[in-house]
């Protein structure tokens, strides 16, 4: 990453732009996520939008994580050894 601010904004754009532009053979689509965590370094704006994002995931990970433990626990239980 580029030790500058400008140097971070300009690679974040030309991320997000080679991203829409994901259809191509030598780009992709994760370009797009991958500009916008570049910009969320220097914007307020972006950085709320990722770490929003981020706390999303992380609780949809611990409900998945809890939901998956009581079918295990409901499955062992309904299982006669």
């Amino acid at each position: 990453m580029p030790a500058t601010r400008i140097g971070r904004i300009v690679v974040g754009i030309l991320l997000i732009i080679g991203g829409v532009l994901g259809f191509l053979p030598v780009l992709g689509f994760w370009m797009i996520p991958l500009g916008f965590l570049v910009l969320s370094v220097d914007f307020p704006a972006v950085r709320r939008f990722r770490r929003n994002q981020e706390v999303r995931l992380g609780r949809w990970w611990q409900t998945r994580k809890a939901n998956h433990k009581k079918r295990q626990k409901k499955k062992s239980e309904e299982t006669p050894e």
